[in-house]
């Protein structure tokens, strides 16, 4: 509920919706698939698309955990270290984000009940749907930006990286891809109810954007990994240890 709070939302969207916040990641994975598929709206798309790019930035960590203190890999420590530390980042960031989404549906479902039989009411809702619509389309935004980081972590560490555990980075690669997919949708959906053509084409411009990037990188991760050969160490490469640097792909 804390992405709410300082956005702007009238305090009558605070009052109504006013209940515990989710925390689907102190679920289980029973439970949370449990309530995803009850008779709620939510959570619903949004938040199944984080933890779905979650569990993607999971399995970069992990490649990045599986490929640390290896000789063979030595030259790419110091990505081992950068982008499984993203991964790790990313996995909490977009859980936080899973139950940010459900909590932004939730104001927003607050401000559609608000009473209409005045001019004034009338007047009050309209400011508190747009509000609402606007936190309810940026917080997807910003999974979409997560999963973008998600597939630049993946692309990096691909041929970079335990070799034996490649088919685990193009897996990440498709999970953030949909998850980026999911979170567009549900960017756009909430637009129309800004009542802001200037804001909303900006949200389309940066959601259509950042899906291409993010499907480029996808590609690359899985060429990459259909490769199956290591390549080149990053060109900012830092050294992990003496002698790790850039050029050397030890054995």
């Amino acid at each position: 509920m804390t992405a709410l709070s300082g956005r702007g939302l009238p305090r009558t969207i605070g009052r109504m919706s006013d209940q515990p916040a989710p925390r689907f990641g102190a679920m289980t994975l029973d439970e949370f698939i449990g309530t995803l598929s009850s008779a709620t709206p939510s959570p619903g798309g949004g938040s199944a698309s984080a933890v779905a790019a979650a569990c993607g930035a999971a399995l970069v960590a992990m490649v990045a955990a599986l490929s640390t203190d290896r000789p063979k890999y030595a030259a790419y420590a110091g990505s081992h270290a950068r982008h499984g530390a993203a991964g790790r980042e990313l996995a909490g960031r977009l859980m936080a984000l899973a139950d940010e989404d459900a909590a932004a549906y939730g104001a927003f479902a607050a401000a559609l009940k608000l009473p209409r039989e005045t001019d004034a009411e009338k007047t009050a809702r309209s400011t508190a749907i747009r509000a609402a619509a606007r936190v309810a389309a940026e917080v997807p935004l910003r999974t979409l930006g997560a999963c973008r980081d998600v597939v630049t972590a993946a692309e990096a560490l691909a041929g970079r990286s335990n070799l034996n555990a490649a088919s685990d980075l193009a897996v990440a690669s498709r999970l953030a891809e949909a998850a980026a997919h999911g979170a567009a949708e549900n960017v756009l959906v909430n637009l129309p109810s800004l009542a802001d053509e200037a804001l909303a084409g900006s949200m389309r411009d940066r959601v259509a954007a950042m899906l291409v990037e993010t499907e480029e990188l996808a590609e690359a991760t899985r060429a990459f990994v259909e490769g199956g050969e290591l390549r080149e160490p990053a060109a900012a490469e830092p050294a992990a240890g003496a002698g790790s640097a850039a050029g050397g792909g030890g054995a």
